[in-house]
């Protein structure tokens, strides 16, 4: 059973190792030497941190930056990914941020760029940058 809660301070050092290792699998293309237990802190800070919990381990964590109607992060343990953990982490932020909500992905993160449009966001504009990645909407028409 998958458990949808606020973040607390304790949860920090799971979410930082977390944070890094899905970072360096999912990036492929990144150097891994580049990224660091602190990341999570300065990606996060100012931003509403929702954790998914399954028996007393954290297994996702979706950030909010609520002002903007703005998701920053969702990465869900590569164990635990096509279980449901994201769709959840999504649906919490439905009850946080206002319509429509907002999102980058990374061009090369296929996989995530399927998961969102499955759960019926747009892509909306590919920034041709040296890290392309497309502006994404969420407006609830499509789900």
């Amino acid at each position: 059973m998958i458990q949808i809660r606020e973040m607390i301070l304790d949860d920090k050092p799971q979410l930082r190792h977390l944070y890094l290792e899905s970072r360096r699998t999912t990036f492929y293309w990144a150097d891994p030497e580049l990224m660091h237990l602190e990341d999570f802190d300065r990606d996060t800070a100012e931003e509403l941190v929702f954790v998914a919990e399954s028996q007393q381990k954290l297994i996702g964590f979706i950030s909010l930056y609520v002002p903007d109607n703005f998701i920053h992060c969702l990465f869900v343990d590569r164990n635990f990914k096509g279980q449901g953990t994201g769709h959840l982490l999504l649906k919490e932020a439905k009850q946080h941020l206002q319509l429509p909500m907002k999102l980058k992905c990374l061009s090369k993160n296929t996989p995530a760029l399927a998961f969102y449009e499955k759960e019926g966001w747009e892509k909306i504009h590919e920034v041709k940058v040296p890290d392309a990645y497309w502006n994404m909407l969420y407006t609830g028409k499509n789900s």
